[in-house]
């Protein structure tokens, strides 16, 4: 049995005990002085029990860290995140890593069908899952459709998904950077309400209520703080998009202004005078 068919570890004394070192003596105080933490709506969480399905936008490498420090430990303990196989479990020593912080599991976003499965194993067992439906970092902070894959799984395990927002965590540590900037940046974390399907709900609609309720979430609080809203992450990168075209189009109008003229040996051969045709 391979380590990740071996699902006991993800709950297992030990790896509490593992975890509680990773993340509330390492990892928590070093992410929690590198940037300005504040949490919203933790009463949403009172009467929340695993297993549940925590889903979130997903911006920054800081994310995984912000929640599983933010939630109450009875709910942290046993969290498993769901991290790219592709991306985090391809080497040993990164696979060891993020099993220790994040009690992670693979994904595989290539379609892959030996972990096919797994995350609903998990939830069966009692362990509640950590999940970003967009699939992968957002590279501009606008958030992208949720793919319905946690709301097929809560509606076929009766599990509830408890909304995140994170705000503020793409300027913290956008895509391509390895570490916050000087001055503790602001990152707000807001727990909205558990939710289950509606009746005769189905998971794409299930899953596009979430993403408009994370949204909300999110919008409301940076509203509040003077943050940029998804509305204004949306309308940056049409205009970025925008730009982009015009410059190909004036790049292509330059390429073609600056065409040479065209040279004599390479002129149209003129048509014989009256006077040629009458010598010959």
């Amino acid at each position: 049995m391979s380590d990740d068919e071996n699902t006991s570890r993800y709950s297992s004394a030990p790896g509490v005990a593992g975890r509680f070192v990773a993340q509330q003596l390492l990892m928590k105080p070093y992410i929690w002085s590198a940037v300005h933490v504040h949490e919203h709506g933790r009463r949403n969480l009172d009467g929340l029990k695993p297993p549940f399905i925590a889903v979130a936008n997903h911006s920054s490498h800081l994310d995984a860290p912000l929640i599983m420090g933010s939630l109450p430990r009875r709910l942290s303990r046993n969290l498993a995140a769901g991290a790219a196989a592709d991306y985090f479990f391809d080497k040993w020593y990164t696979a060891a890593a993020t099993r220790l912080f994040f009690n992670a599991f693979p994904v595989d976003r290539k379609g892959l069908r030996n972990r096919k499965g797994l995350a609903g194993v998990l939830i069966s067992e009692g362990v509640p899952l950590l999940l970003f439906p967009e699939g992968t970092r957002s590279r501009t902070g606008a958030m992208k459709n949720f793919t319905p894959g946690h709301a097929a799984l809560s509606i076929s395990r009766n599990v509830p998904v408890l909304p995140i927002a994170l705000v503020g965590a793409y300027a913290a540590m956008p895509y391509g950077t390895t570490r916050p900037p000087q001055g503790r940046p602001d990152v707000h974390v807001v727990f909205g309400r558990p939710l289950k399907a509606a009746p005769g709900e189905i998971a794409h609609q299930f899953a596009e209520r979430v993403y408009r309720y994370v949204v909300e979430l999110h919008d409301s609080t940076a509203r509040a703080y003077g943050m940029p809203t998804q509305a204004d992450f949306h309308r940056a990168v049409a205009l970025r998009k925008a730009a982009a075209e015009q410059a190909q189009v004036a790049e292509a109008e330059a390429a073609k202004n600056a065409e040479p003229p065209v040279e004599a040996d390479d002129a149209p051969p003129r048509p014989d005078t009256e006077a040629e045709q009458q010598e010959s």
